[in-house]
């Protein structure tokens, strides 16, 4: 990735801005899709983007995956509980966004991080360091704080994050490209979304055909929203190494965090900045010890290729591993709110 030509890292860094941005932003885009409810809006973006991302590959001629695809039953399978849990995560970001809890919903990607770790030890029987044990610790430890500060355990937070590192997980087993993920988790969507707008139309609920062409737009518009991002993304991630992807993915929460108390103006006592500031702790902890980890291994790989008669196949132990596990927090996935 180091070889990369200046222009083409500028590129890659400029689609990374654009896509983190993108998503970072989009709190300000489903509050415009009012009256529609969420379930709604959920099903319209996965019915368009469908129609989007279908002509894109149509374009490109990329189909040559689905027909693999349709062959291999097990990749079928994991792609149904992928979309059923984007699924998920989609509908409560575009409720929580809606009902004023936006600052709640931006928490749920702060602690992603935490979570697919948590997660990696849990079930993939993953070691951790121990810098990542006192950031995983210190996530624990602001998730209480926060319950304090909300009468209640930031259920929408913990939702959304458990989700999309649910979705990672599934992801890494699928192993399909952005572009073709969607397309296969958004066909596994488009019937059940569109029977439910049909349903929704014959009950006389249905915003998209009674609130005039500009709402319909909109709601159309929902499958771009969802799609420009992830090519953004995947121009990057082919330009820039996984190191700046992962730091780059803190824009998102970021921007939405921002958004929900400048923008929204959501309240935010200081019960919450305390939880926030926690949770940034983590954050930080887990992005120094990717970073040094990162540099340990490059200086590794360095030294063995620097001894006569050695070869990258006879480097240090684990130093490989290492290597690969430059970003602070989990590998980037293509979907985002």
């Amino acid at each position: 990735m180091t070889g990369k030509p200046r222009g083409e890292r500028h590129i890659g860094l400029l689609n990374g801005f654009a896509a983190y941005g993108m998503w970072g932003l989009v709190p300000l885009f489903w509050p415009l899709l009012k009256p529609a409810g969420a379930v709604e809006i959920l099903a319209h973006r996965m019915v368009w983007s469908l129609v989007f991302v279908g002509a894109a590959l149509l374009l490109l001629r990329r189909w040559a995956w689905a027909g693999e695809l349709l062959r291999q039953p097990r990749k079928l399978g994991l792609i149904t509980i992928a979309a059923t849990v984007i699924t998920i995560n989609w509908g409560l970001y575009i409720w929580a966004v809606n009902s004023g809890h936006v600052v709640e919903a931006s928490l749920g990607y702060f602690i992603n991080p935490l979570v697919t770790i948590a997660m990696g030890v849990l079930l993939l029987k993953e070691r951790l360091r121990p810098v990542q044990w006192a950031a995983v610790g210190t996530g624990c430890a602001a998730v209480v704080v926060l319950t304090v500060g909300y009468g209640r355990p930031p259920w929408i937070s913990l939702a959304l994050a458990f989700s999309f590192a649910t979705y990672g997980l599934v992801k890494k087993k699928v192993n399909l490209g952005g572009v073709e993920s969607l397309a296969a988790e958004t066909a596994v969507q488009f019937l059940p979304a569109l029977a439910y707008l049909a349903w929704l139309t014959a009950q006389g609920g249905s915003t998209f055909t009674t609130e005039g062409a500009g709402h319909a737009a909109l709601l159309a518009s929902a499958g771009i929203v969802t799609a420009l991002p992830l090519v953004c993304f995947g121009a990057a991630a082919i330009r820039v190494p996984l190191s700046t992807i992962g730091l780059l993915q803190y824009l998102t929460p970021v921007f939405q965090f921002l958004l929900g108390v400048l923008y929204f103006h959501e309240a935010m006592p200081p019960e919450r900045w305390a939880g926030f500031a926690l949770v940034w702790l983590a954050l930080a902890l887990l992005t120094w010890d990717a970073l040094r980890t990162a540099r340990r291994a490059s200086r590794a790989l360095t030294d063995e290729i620097s001894v006569p008669g050695t070869t990258r196949a006879t480097g240090t132990p684990g130093a490989g591993r290492d290597a690969e596990n430059v970003a602070p927090g989990p590998d980037p996935v293509d979907a985002r709110p």
